[in-house]
């Protein structure tokens, strides 16, 4: 693995791995930007939390297909808050410490995008835009 990668995977260790926590730690605060179609919202906040941490810790172990399987795992993962990351903006839901306004809504919806590419790209799903060409 380049250095690129391995730099970035270890970002998505973090950042997922922190994220997971807190959304075991505090689950209350995730569940007014739930969408109201989300079945028992409060299980659901606390599954994700552990798929994220699950996840992260397969970015650590030296197996590259499991590695794959969590990027996709987190890609895909990343799709399917994107409701919630929508009503939260839209919705304009306070959730402490997390700032009420478009300056960082905006930037946030925007990489959403960029969190799909980044898992697949660090796990070697996909090699775009760096393949070299033949």
């Amino acid at each position: 693995m380049t250095d690129d990668r391995r730099w970035l995977r270890f970002g998505l260790i973090g950042l997922y791995g922190f994220i997971g926590v807190v959304h075991l730690a505090a689950p209350e605060s995730f569940l007014p930007i739930m969408p109201a179609w989300v079945p028992q919202p409060r299980l659901v906040v606390i599954a994700t939390g552990l798929c994220e941490i699950a996840t992260a810790l397969a970015l650590m172990l030296p197996w590259p297909g499991l590695r794959r399987a969590a990027g996709i795992g987190l890609a895909l993962y990343a799709v399917c808050v994107f409701p919630a990351n929508i009503k939260h903006a839209v919705e304009g839901i306070s959730v402490p410490p997390i700032p009420d306004t478009w300056w960082y809504h905006g930037p946030r919806l925007a990489f959403q995008p960029v969190m799909v590419w980044w898992a697949l790209y660090t796990t070697r799903v996909i090699d775009w835009p760096f393949r070299k060409r033949g």
